[in-house]
């Protein structure tokens, strides 16, 4: 497993509540979660495998900007 955190745009409970369904159909990852208080928004992802791209189209495709945090 692997820990990937992205800035995002997601900002409240809303916007959550949009992301859930793309985040949650997508097969590689474990768990995830969004930590609203913190400035950039970050979004933290478990991943099973090495595909952060993934991740990236599925928010990208619900709406939000996404950027991966080295």
């Amino acid at each position: 497993m692997t820990i990937v955190k992205y800035k995002t745009n997601i900002h409240c409970g809303s916007c959550i509540k949009s992301v859930t369904p793309v985040l949650n159909n997508l097969d590689n990852i474990d768990l995830w979660k969004v930590d609203l208080e913190h400035d950039d928004k970050i979004l933290e992802v478990t991943i099973d495998d090495e595909d952060k791209n993934s991740v990236v189209e599925a928010v990208k495709s619900a709406g939000f900007e996404i950027e991966e945090i080295q």
